[in-house]
């Protein structure tokens, strides 16, 4: 398994505080929530949301009487996902920590679950052991990874071609390719079942805004943005508005596009 370049982790530790991904993980709660009641969590499973943001697999997974840990390697996602446990009334532990090396003991779990999280992790090879290890054998690893080939990975493409990400990195949508998330957990498996899930962006302003609102509260695309000058930073503005504003089927004042996410449900060997 490789190693990562120095200061990577920092990099991208610092690229998910920057924005508030609060405000992104808002649209996408309720799939989230249907995720969770999708994979028949019980009452008293002990169960790990890696990568967890802000708690939208945990908090409803904590509601059907699991018992829930999250961990996030961003301490700012960490503390809203604490202050939104608390807010809902529900019993959650958040850590911070690392997907490449979760903080906690072998066969920990029974259910290990994560939504567009892991698969930012920049050693795939490293993130799925440490999935697979924490979960006890006969397990559930469940997984929601956008694709390359709907909007969200167009977007990441345009994003890589406008500011390269850091040197180590691979790309995250790969996640979302069947063959490759087989390869991936296929030694650590029983069984490995996928389908492609449809997901709607809806917001209430126009694909504009929406670029501005990315632009300020998504880290990866603040960051980017961050990276280039002013006029590099006014063309990749274009660039992503025009994507928007090409796959919006929404009325005028809103913005609706239809994106895909990879579901993978595998068990643990």
């Amino acid at each position: 398994m490789g190693t990562a370049p120095a200061g990577l982790k920092d990099k991208l530790r610092a690229m998910w505080i920057a924005g508030d991904f609060g405000k992104i993980a808002l649209f996408s709660a309720r799939e989230a929530e249907n995720l969770v009641n999708g994979w028949n969590i019980r009452p008293g499973a002990r169960v790990l949301d890696v990568a967890c943001g802000t708690g939208n697999l945990a908090i409803p997974a904590a509601r059907l009487g699991a018992d829930v840990s999250g961990v996030d390697i961003a301490p700012n996602l960490v503390e809203q996902a604490r202050a939104r446990a608390a807010k809902e009334g529900v019993t959650a532990t958040f850590d911070e920590g690392d997907a490449e090396a979760l903080p906690y003991a072998d066969a920990s779990f029974d259910v290990v679950m994560t939504m567009y999280g892991a698969m930012f992790a920049p050693r795939p090879d490293v993130t799925a052991s440490e999935l697979a290890r924490v979960c006890r054998p006969g397990g559930t690893i469940a997984m929601a990874n956008w694709t390359p080939s709907g909007f969200v990975g167009k977007m990441f493409a345009m994003t890589a071609k406008h500011a390269p990400p850091p040197a180590g990195v691979t790309p995250p949508v790969q996640w979302g390719v069947d063959s490759i998330v087989r390869e991936r957990l296929g030694p650590y498996c029983s069984n490995i079942e996928t389908r492609v899930r449809p997901i709607d962006f809806d917001y209430p302003f126009p694909p504009r805004e929406v670029v501005a609102y990315f632009r300020e509260f998504f880290g990866p695309m603040k960051t980017a943005f961050g990276r280039l000058e002013p006029d590099a930073q006014a063309a990749f503005a274009s660039d992503v508005e025009a994507l928007w504003a090409e796959h919006n089927r929404g009325s005028e004042g809103r913005t609706l596009v239809a994106a895909e996410y990879l579901e993978v449900v595998a068990t643990r060997a």
